[in-house]
């Protein structure tokens, strides 16, 4: 989708369809008043009939408004003006793009940054209209063609002309690349979303964006590195496992970088610890956190960032096979402290407790984030509204929380209190791999932290915030949003870029 702007007044804009949005107890914005204008009253009449929509999520498609050269005005509801904040800003934009696409519009003029959104700017709301219509245009096609009859995509949206919102189109489209890479990646099987798969990606990634550069570390070069406890929760696949390091230079040569470690699980049959059969097919979202680390490059590549940044990816497939790691094994890992395997099933900490070590000696990031669906667990805690935020390091902390609000990609924190290390202590090893049902999202981050010791190190779990579980739906494509914004943050802000 490609996002531009325009001086045309709103009844004059040559499109398919003007959007505009409507407060439930609000006074109609500038344009509704134009076309209601234009059309002799009919806005006015339908509003007061009732049969405009107001709350958010609903939306109305009227055909040939007169006085419009516009074929369509789509009118999406903003809820309670007081109440209009970001997130509901783009939860409205949302439903805005899904009742778009549904007209088979293939263009838009989109008027909903009049509304007032508390604490937010023009540009913002430019910014995050675009990522909302376009976040709901995207379609799966990958292994499915569309019907024949099916609604064609969304091409162009413009907006406005400002100085304030010229420059977010090309902001909205850089993000919106990397958002979508994640979800491509996401909601490929995992048949060819294997390990192998990745790497493939990372270098076509390098060869689509100058300035990006790889480096994969196969089974060889791990094990001359001892990082045996990645290679454990791999050896039992027929796919072998990578570390995939990419980095991109926009900053000063001396600056040390900021580093993206994402788990990356193509599929987790469980291993021995054998999932249940319900929702098993699901377990190829659970390599989300690598897709989420290299989406995140993409954006950051598209907006030529002035900024030090390495994304490292663990890529490999848990499986159950004559090879593979048992409950009861000793494993020791890169870092030289071992661990005793409970369950072969809690094998994202396993390749990231390597993946972390890996990082702080051979990155030196002056900060490390890891993302991870991790733990069912967190998915009890928070549903599939929050990326978990766990970190000992209180600004680190209300850096990612504050991008997450700002993004409306919101996280929350979790305490990595000392109280629950204890939970993963064994009599046979520097630590177990499960701090059994009691915060098992938190142990989880507890076993993390061991292996991020030195570093300024924050950890997001996205089990809930990645894909729906238990719902047909594609990969959300979260929290690429978040980590663009923390890393702009780091950079400046958004001052200067997509221009």
């Amino acid at each position: 989708m490609q996002f531009t702007t325009t001086q045309d007044a709103p009844v004059d804009a040559s499109s398919d369809c003007l959007i505009i949005g409507l407060t439930e107890d609000g006074q109609p914005g500038s344009s509704f008043q134009a076309i209601d204008q234009a059309s002799d009253g009919l806005l006015s009449r339908l509003n007061e009939a009732g049969e405009l929509p107001r709350k958010i999520g609903k939306t109305l498609v009227l055909h040939a408004v007169p006085g419009v050269t516009a074929a369509r005005v789509l009118i999406a509801g903003l809820g309670k003006t007081d109440k209009l904040d970001g997130v509901r800003f783009y939860k409205a934009s949302c439903a805005a793009g899904k009742a778009l696409r549904q007209s088979r519009a293939t263009s838009a003029h989109c008027l909903l940054t009049e509304a007032n959104v508390a604490d937010r700017d023009l540009a913002w709301k430019t910014r995050q209209a675009a990522l909302g219509l376009a976040w709901s245009d995207y379609v799966y096609s990958a292994t499915k063609k569309p019907d024949a009859d099916a609604f064609p995509p969304t091409e162009r949206v413009s907006f406005p002309h400002s100085d304030e919102a010229a420059g977010q189109t090309g902001i909205a489209e850089a993000v919106q690349a990397g958002i979508q890479l994640c979800r491509d990646l996401g909601d490929l099987p995992p048949n060819i979303c294997n390990p192998g798969y990745l790497v493939d990606t990372a270098r076509r990634m390098t060869q689509e964006h100058p300035g990006l550069e790889v480096e994969i570390l196969d089974e060889e070069r791990m094990a001359e590195l001892d990082m045996n406890s990645l290679l454990a929760v791999g050896q039992g696949s027929a796919n072998p496992s990578y570390l995939i390091h990419l980095s991109w230079r926009g900053g000063p040569d001396e600056d040390r970088p900021l580093a993206l470690v994402g788990k990356g699980i193509t599929f987790d049959t469980g291993g021995i610890s054998l999932k249940p059969r319900d929702l098993m097919e699901q377990m190829k979202f659970d390599m989300c956190g690598a897709a989420t680390a290299l989406g995140v490059m993409a954006a950051v590549a598209h907006l030529k960032l002035p900024l030090n940044v390495d994304c490292i990816v663990a890529a490999v497939e848990n499986m159950p096979d004559g090879k593979a790691y048992r409950p009861g094994d000793v494993i020791t890992t890169m870092s030289g402290k071992t661990v005793e395997v409970h369950n072969t099933d809690a094998e994202g900490r396993m390749i990231l407790a390597d993946a972390l070590t890996w990082t702080g000696q051979f990155v030196k990031p002056a900060a490390t984030v890891d993302i991870a669906t991790l733990t069912g667990a967190c998915v009890v805690a928070l549903g599939h509204h929050a990326s978990a935020v766990m970190t000992p390091d209180d600004a680190l902390a209300e850096e990612l929380l504050a991008a997450g609000n700002e993004a409306a990609d919101r996280g929350w924190r979790l305490p990595l209190w000392d109280d629950y290390q204890e939970q993963i202590d064994t009599p046979f090893a520097d630590m177990k791999n499960i701090g059994g049902m009691p915060a098992g999202s938190i142990t989880a981050g507890c076993f993390l932290s061991r292996f991020a010791e030195g570093q300024r190190w924050a950890h997001l779990d996205i089990a809930g915030s990645a894909w729906q579980w238990g719902k047909p739906e594609s990969a959300s494509g979260r929290p690429v949003g978040l980590l663009v914004q923390w890393l702009v943050d780091r950079a400046g802000g958004w001052s200067g870029l997509g221009r």
